[in-house]
């Protein structure tokens, strides 16, 4: 179980108005007391800021903003005291143009570093390349002077692609992964993945057929066949994982986007020489959570020899949050439990986003506050990113709701969010925290939803049910995430089962339901043990 942080938004310990990394430090206890296993830290690198430090300029240095290396150092050493691993975010797929490699690289076409990202010359009409478009809207390709060609950026025009075909360019990302193993990190989630190599023929992408009305960028308008997902990502994966190695015990993830990312996730972690798991956009961008989309993302993983292991997010900086999705009225802090219920039940490794413990529903943000660049550029087609990543409430009653001391923050704190604080519910036993950290503990005793295997059973279309396995024990989960009550009777071997959690409480001698309520769910086995209370 891993628990994602933004540090921008996690806890600002200088007053700034910005997260930081002392911040993480103070707020380890309250993660390692959620009983996750690890955390994972959104960047924290030298940036200019303009994607909010996905735009690295030094891969090896800590921008101020955020602290100092001494810093970063605590939160290894105390996270590590707390039995927590420590994951960061490696961006392997593009710098931000400060970055000191592209300014060596666009000053002319001779020097040692010419070919480390990616150039091209126009058309003989002076039009681009091909007809890439970029993520944020327009094209994917940005004139240059100095040049006088284009470069290709896949997200902002201060984001230039990285040329991760070139050799060099792999030896120079792994020096950067070995520096943060040195210093004692257990993992990396690597960003845009599919993203880090292209077609070298620049051919265009065709179109992909989506209909204009369903359309809220340009991006949308084209089959990625060219611009991203070449085969030879796979031979650098396996250089990857040959210096993971070098440091026994360490994990990676892969975030894999796109409307077909399946084989990617498959070819990413295949046979144990690539990375360790992989997750995609299933949930993060699925309007309605529904049993159909359960079924199918869970039966694209059956377990079979050299088959990777998955992980699931729904939630995270990148996406709406999941309970303003999926749950329009109704009882949220219900539907919260719900989720998380769902969510610590698939096979793979769950990842919490900050918040998402607390039932944190999406920030408002005013247009005139908005500083997520996808946002402003596609309003008001996207919620963008800006609502998932407002500052965390720490205290009800604090200016800012303990989160910093300044005046201002970096993002507005949403005011709806005080009476979500942590400690608020803390005290109340009722509360979305205090049926996290009872579910989490749950889980940790049953092996079979840790790391069993996974059996989808026969359900009507609005329920979804399965059966997690080991040699010694088995879970029964089943969810009706429908808004209409649904009869289904569990498998014989469940009949006499005890209910171990559903959607209300942790711990019962109640047998499974005949009937499922609406938007509700459970877990149930034979001779449990006791559950944490």
């Amino acid at each position: 179980m891993i628990y994602q942080i933004y540090p921008r938004s996690f806890r600002d310990t200088n007053g700034d108005g910005i997260g930081d990394l002392a911040g993480i430090v103070e707020g380890l206890d309250y993660i390692a007391g959620l009983g996750v296993d690890g955390i994972w830290i959104s960047p924290f690198f030298t940036s200019p800021m303009r994607d909010f430090g996905y735009d690295v300029a030094d891969y090896c240095g800590i921008d101020p903003t955020f602290g100092t290396f001494a810093d970063f150092d605590r939160i290894i050493e105390k996270a590590h005291g707390l039995g927590l691993k420590v994951i960061i975010d490696q961006v392997y797929s593009h710098t931000s143009d400060e970055h000191d490699w592209f300014r060596e690289s666009r000053s002319d076409r001779t020097n040692p570093k010419a070919d480390w990202y990616v150039w091209a010359d126009p058309k003989p009409d002076g039009s681009p390349p091909s007809n890439w478009q970029s993520v944020f809207g327009g094209s994917a390709w940005q004139w240059d002077g100095p040049r006088k060609q284009y470069y290709l950026h896949n997200f902002l025009t201060s984001q230039p692609d990285l040329n991760v075909h070139n050799r060099e360019v792999q030896d120079a990302l792994l020096d950067v992964a070995r520096f943060w193993l040195e210093r004692g990190v257990d993992g990396f989630r690597l960003d845009a993945l599919n993203f880090s190599m292209h077609d070298p023929d620049l051919r265009d992408n065709p179109p992909s057929g989506l209909p204009l009305e369903l359309v809220t960028r340009p991006f949308d308008m084209q089959a990625k066949r060219y611009n991203q997902s070449h085969p030879d990502i796979v031979a650098f994966l396996e250089r990857i994982r040959q210096t993971i190695d070098e440091f026994p015990g360490r994990f990676t993830v892969a975030e894999v986007g796109g409307p077909e990312p399946l084989a990617e996730m498959k070819a990413f972690t295949q046979g144990g020489k690539r990375l360790d798991s992989a997750y995609n956009f299933d949930f993060l961008y699925a309007p309605q959570l529904t049993a159909p989309l359960v079924r199918a993302s869970l039966a694209q993983w059956s377990g079979e020899p050299g088959e990777g292991w998955p992980s699931w997010a729904f939630s995270n900086h990148d996406a709406p949050r999941a309970i303003t999705r999926w749950v329009q009225g109704g009882d949220h802090a219900r539907a919260a439990r719900l989720n998380l219920l769902l969510l610590l039940a698939l096979r793979g490794n769950p990842i919490i986003y900050q918040g998402e413990e607390l039932g944190l529903p999406q920030g408002e943000v005013a247009f005139e506050d908005l500083l997520d660049p996808e946002a402003i550029t596609n309003w008001p087609h996207t919620l963008g990113r800006d609502g998932a990543r407002t500052p965390m409430p720490w205290q009800a009653s604090a200016p800012q709701a303990g989160f910093s001391s300044a005046n201002r923050t970096w993002l507005k704190l949403d005011p709806a969010h005080a009476a979500f604080a942590i400690d608020r519910q803390a005290e109340d036993l009722q509360s979305s925290l205090h049926y996290t950290r009872k579910l989490l503990a749950l889980r940790r005793q049953l092996p079979a939803l840790v790391i069993g295997d996974i059996t989808l059973l026969d359900t009507p279309d609005a329920i979804v049910a399965f059966v997690r396995r080991t040699a010694s024990d088995a879970v029964l989960c089943a969810f009706n995430l429908s808004n209409e009550a649904q009869s289904w009777a569990p498998p014989e071997e469940f009949a006499a089962a005890q209910l171990l959690a559903n959607e209300s409480t942790i711990g019962s001698a109640a047998r499974p339901p005949m009937v499922l309520a609406p938007c509700s769910g459970y877990w149930v086995a034979n001779n449990p043990e006791p559950a944490c209370q």
